[in-house]
């Protein structure tokens, strides 16, 4: 019996039909701590994503490849989940979004010292700013005429760049900068520092390829169970595993 039959049945009655279990190709770039083939179960996304659909009773694989390929695969059938993805419009012609199951901090770096601070996009006029191409930050700052970026591969290239002084501004999620400005950035981590004000809080989603017959059921499973994995520890107890005091 159940430790927790409120949950399951919860898990249920938001389901509110019989399920169709599946062997999902789930997908995603390398972002530690997110996802990377190389930390535990793939990274901390990739493992609250895989196990919320592994209890809702799908088999699950994990395939990392570059971003582009992400996108590019989604729409043409190879993958059938993306496992970390901001929401955008673009997107949702040929994904369904679930539920956020995390949130990102995304903050500004400058170099050390640099009278440097946000107010506002116009604040970032006078400012060159390397980015990572094909990412979405925030939609008014993607959309923001009148800014100088600076297409980069990676967060690595535009964090070197910065300390090198080739620009005045890169941007990252909190923790994923802080990830590797402790480990392959180490010989920049004191050339570089955030910016108080962040551009933004954006919720982390999975995103399923409308192509696939049952996608608005897995991405209702997927959120009824993140919700359960609130409920009875599991979600917190991952992110233990990952090195993180709390998921909540």
């Amino acid at each position: 019996m159940s430790r927790f039959p409120g949950i399951a049945l919860l898990v249920a009655l938001l389901l509110g039909e019989q399920a169709v279990a599946e062997h999902l190709r789930l997908t995603g770039d390398s972002w530690p701590p997110f996802t990377d083939q190389r930390l535990p179960n793939n990274g901390l996304a990739a493992d609250l994503v895989s196990t919320a659909l592994q209890r809702a009773g799908h088999t699950t694989e994990y395939v990392e490849v570059p971003w582009a390929r992400v996108l590019r695969g989604l729409q043409q059938g190879d993958y059938d989940v993306i496992v970390a993805a901001w929401y955008s419009a673009e997107r949702t012609q040929f994904g369904l979004f679930s539920d956020p199951y995390l949130v990102n901090r995304i903050r500004f770096l400058r170099r050390a010292g640099m009278p440097i601070e946000y107010s506002g996009l116009d604040s970032l006029q006078p400012h060159s700013i390397a980015v990572v191409r094909g990412y979405s930050y925030d939609a008014a700052f993607d959309a923001a005429q009148g800014l100088s970026k600076v297409p980069v591969l990676e967060f690595a290239m535009g964090a070197r760049m910065l300390a090198a002084g080739r620009v005045q501004l890169t941007l990252e999620d909190e923790l994923v900068a802080q990830y590797h400005l402790n480990r392959d950035l180490r010989e920049v981590r004191d050339a570089v520092e955030f910016v108080e004000v962040p551009l933004s809080e954006n919720g982390l989603h999975i995103l399923v390829r409308r192509s696939h017959p049952l996608h608005q059921q897995i991405v209702r499973e997927f959120n009824a169970n993140i919700a359960a994995m609130r409920a009875d520890g599991g979600y917190r107890r991952i992110f233990q595993r990952h090195g993180l005091a709390s998921g909540d």
